[in-house]
C-alpha cells in the first residue's frame, strides 16, 4: 500500500515543490514589504530608510522572497535567505528565551525565523521545482533519489 502511494504522490513531487516555494517566496516578501512600506499591513516597528539591520533585512526579504517565489537563482537566493533567518534567529529571538514556541516573555517568538530557515534550506538542496524560471532555463538539476 505505502508503495502504491509513493508511485502515485512521487510523480506530483516537482509541481507541489513549486508551490511550495511560490508560497514560502511570497510570504516572505510579504514580510520584507511590511517592513519596509507598511504594506499589505502595518509594521508594529518603525523601519528607518538605510537603517541597520531591519531596513536591509526588509530590502532581503523582498528581493529574495521575489526571486524565491518566480523560482530565478533559487538555489543561491534561498542560501541567502536561509541565513538571514538563522542570523535572525541568533541574534534577535534566542537571546530573549529559550524556547522558540511562544512569544516572550514564555518564549523568544522565534518559530517563524526557524520555518523560513528550514524552508529555504531544503530549496537550496531541491532546486525550485518544474514551475520555475530556473527549469525552464534548464540550470535546475533533478532531486536526487
Amino acid at each position: 500500500m505505502t508503495k502504491d502511494l509513493d508511485l502515485r504522490l512521487g510523480r506530483h513531487t516537482p509541481a507541489v515543490l513549486s508551490v511550495f516555494r511560490c508560497v514560502y517566496g511570497l510570504l516572505f516578501a510579504a514580510y520584507g514589504s511590511r517592513s519596509l512600506f507598511d504594506f499589505p499591513v502595518a509594521s508594529p516597528v518603525r523601519v528607518e530608510f538605510g537603517s541597520w539591520p531591519g531596513w536591509y533585512a526588509g530590502l532581503i526579504e523582498v528581493v529574495a522572497g521575489l526571486l524565491i517565489a518566480s523560482g530565478l537563482f533559487t538555489r543561491p537566493v534561498a542560501f541567502v535567505a536561509s541565513g538571514q533567518m538563522a542570523v535572525a534567529y541568533f541574534w534577535i529571538h534566542q537571546p530573549q528565551a529559550l524556547w522558540p514556541v511562544a512569544d516572550p516573555p514564555a518564549g523568544n517568538g522565534g518559530a517563524l525565523a526557524i520555518l523560513f530557515c528550514f524552508a529555504f534550506l531544503l530549496l537550496v538542496f531541491t532546486g525550485g521545482g518544474s514551475c520555475s524560471i530556473d527549469a525552464l532555463r534548464g540550470r535546475a538539476l533533478p532531486p536526487h533519489r
